[in-house]
């Protein structure tokens, strides 16, 4: 049987690389080995923005498909769909979320604007009226990781006057309560997550900011760990969530896979807190986890997100 070509697209990573930025590489080899198992000739190509290079690049390889682990452009999550944007030029299948999903998800205001229009709570930002006075967290628009965010970008506020965010950022209502990942493969939820808090004093904020993802000294790293054992009590709530989860991945026309980042308030009323297209998908990541609570070999979910192609390879690049 002959062994079809793929290419593996992502982000070029530099020497001095943030443990955020350097993570792709670590899923690169994780993919690279799962698709030489399933009998594929791999390719590795970083992407930049010289766009021109990289067309000519795949026209000559020929892949059958390209799998993107593209996450950001020289450190710019707002130029994300780039990727994406020129393989739908080039009409090459690619593995994933769709050109639109990437963009519009990848902008966490115009994700929530849809979230909102579409009947789905997702926590308020300085701009909602009526006000809500309480704790607002500092976000970026564009980037996805918990980049930049720690309990420095929380403040207080009774007012929209007292909220002042820099270009590119936006203030969003701090829920208390509990926070989930919920993971969704080809339209199947995974096995659902919740982040533990453990540890954390009454006065402590419960958030999964940069620490908690990347820093592994950091006292957040090492007590935010996450449970899939739940109560019987938790059942309907569990229940409610993965119906959420599934709507959003119709609402966003999501593909291959997907993470949906909750937080739960003392009420049980779930609020969305982002859409993630193509999250990270390395061994120490929430999708992997999930997949592996599901029973899942890397190898089989490698193999479903090829199936759940937008566009079935056929004769790419002649």
């Amino acid at each position: 049987m002959s062994r079809k070509t793929t290419v593996i697209l992502h982000n070029r990573v530099s020497e001095n690389a943030t443990p955020d930025d350097a993570d792709v590489l670590d899923q690169v080899k994780l993919v690279k080995c799962a698709l030489e198992n399933l009998n594929y000739d791999v390719v590795t190509l970083e992407f930049d923005l010289d766009l021109k290079n990289t067309s000519m690049e795949l026209k000559n390889i020929k892949p059958e498909f390209v799998f993107n682990l593209v996450e950001s452009v020289e450190n710019n999550g707002q130029l994300i769909h780039l990727a994406t944007s020129l393989l739908e030029h080039l009409k090459i299948p690619y593995t994933g979320c769709p050109n639109e999903a990437v963009f519009i998800t990848s902008n966490k205001l115009l994700a929530k604007k849809i979230l909102k229009g579409e009947g789905i709570k997702t926590p308020e930002d300085e701009n909602t009226r009526p006000f809500i006075k309480g704790k607002y967290i500092v976000k970026s628009v564009w980037e996805h990781a918990s980049i930049g965010l720690d309990e420095k970008k929380v403040i207080y506020a009774e007012s929209p006057e007292q909220i002042t965010v820099p270009n590119g950022f936006f203030a969003e209502r701090y829920i208390e309560g509990r926070e989930f990942n919920i993971s969704i493969l080809a339209g199947k939820v995974l096995p659902l997550a919740e982040i533990i808090f453990s540890n954390y004093s009454a006065d402590r904020l419960k958030i999964v900011d940069y620490k908690a993802k990347w820093d592994k000294n950091s006292f957040e790293y090492n007590n935010t760990p996450r449970s899939f054992d739940f109560d019987e009590k938790d059942e309907k709530l569990l229940e409610r969530l993965g119906k959420i989860t599934r709507k959003c991945w119709e609402i966003f026309n999501l593909k291959g896979y997907a993470r949906v980042d909750f937080r739960v308030d003392e009420n049980n009323e779930p609020y969305v807190l982002e859409i993630n297209s193509n999250p990270c998908i390395s061994e120490d990541s929430g999708f992997y986890a999930a997949a592996v609570e599901a029973g899942l070999e890397f190898e089989e979910v490698v193999r479903l997100i090829i199936k759940d192609l937008r566009v079935q390879p056929s004769g790419i690049c002649s």
